[in-house]
């Protein structure tokens, strides 16, 4: 069985992502690993040379800014890095530039990939997630957070990243057959300097909408508030991953958070008790579980 990671990255210095850390927690679980870099205006391209030559792969490309609509381009700029996977390559192990895995999920994720590399009409494996908002500390747990999505995907090249790369799609349009394994995604994009995080809230929702939209409707500062755009948090009580460990003590800014308070509206209230008393599932889901 053979493994290849892919991922795309631009400007991961400038904009404080953990693109090493994120490569570097699957690698284990990889025979090699292809990333798209971006054009960037920072050492974004040296700094994904100097992970590990001997495993990864860099295409580099240029992003269409243009393509506005849903955040389109990250959907083509990871369909290039998986477009540019070699045919004997048979579990494609999606990552974005904010997303680590924990070292104890490797053996779940092997096993996963082994049971049902032979079964074809599976399509990918499916992840949990843990959503980490304003620090190492807290994680969201309202319905607004995606619980689920597809991270490992057949190399069949008619699979196409969705939207604005959250999930996958085949053929016309089609969802996935997917498998869930036991194993969580942690997503780390709303961790970051709040410098570094208002930089990105500016740039990155140009992506999505026009300027006059961002100009109308990003708010202008130094640094992001963090605390306007919270609904719900929990503290996470267990580890992180190790290649996380050295990022994680050089944070330099403090956020607290009462978690006995939330700023839920009354239908994720409704939705947030018919998930932990009735067992209902009211997320939206890009996928099909088989």
């Amino acid at each position: 069985m053979k493994v290849t990671g892919f991922s795309f990255i631009r400007n991961a210095i400038k904009f404080d992502y953990p693109i090493v850390e994120s490569i570097k927690s699957i690698l284990p679980v990889c025979d090699d690993f292809v990333v798209a870099v971006g054009n960037s205006e920072d050492g974004t391209l040296d700094l994904i040379r100097s992970i590990a030559p001997d495993k990864i792969r860099i295409v580099e490309t240029v992003w269409d800014d243009s393509l506005r609509t849903g955040g389109q381009v990250l959907a083509e700029e990871t369909n290039k890095a998986f477009r540019a996977i070699g045919e004997d390559t048979d579990w494609c192990f999606y990552i974005q530039g904010d997303e680590v895995v924990h070292e104890k999920y490797h053996p779940a994720i092997i096993e996963g990939m082994n049971k049902w590399k032979d079964h074809k009409e599976v399509d990918g494996l499916l992840f949990k997630y843990l959503h980490f908002y304003g620090s190492y500390d807290y994680v969201g747990t309202s319905s607004t957070w995606y619980p689920n999505e597809i991270r490992i995907i057949r190399n069949n090249k008619d699979i196409y990243s969705y939207r604005d790369a959250q999930g996958f799609r085949k053929g016309n349009n089609e969802k996935l057959r997917v498998k869930a394994i036991d194993a969580y995604m942690y997503h780390y994009g709303w961790v970051k300097d709040p410098r570094a995080m208002q930089r990105k809230q500016e740039q990155f929702n140009k992506l999505w909408h026009e300027d006059e939209w961002v100009e109308k409707n990003v708010v202008k500062a130094n640094e992001f508030d963090y605390a306007r755009n919270i609904d719900a948090l929990e503290l996470f009580k267990s580890t992180h991953p190790k290649v996380m460990q050295e990022r994680i003590n050089k944070i330099n800014w403090k956020f607290d958070y009462d978690i006995s308070f939330n700023n839920l509206s009354t239908k994720e209230k409704l939705k947030s008790f018919a998930g932990k008393y009735l067992g209902l599932n009211f997320s939206y889901k890009n996928y099909k579980l088989i």
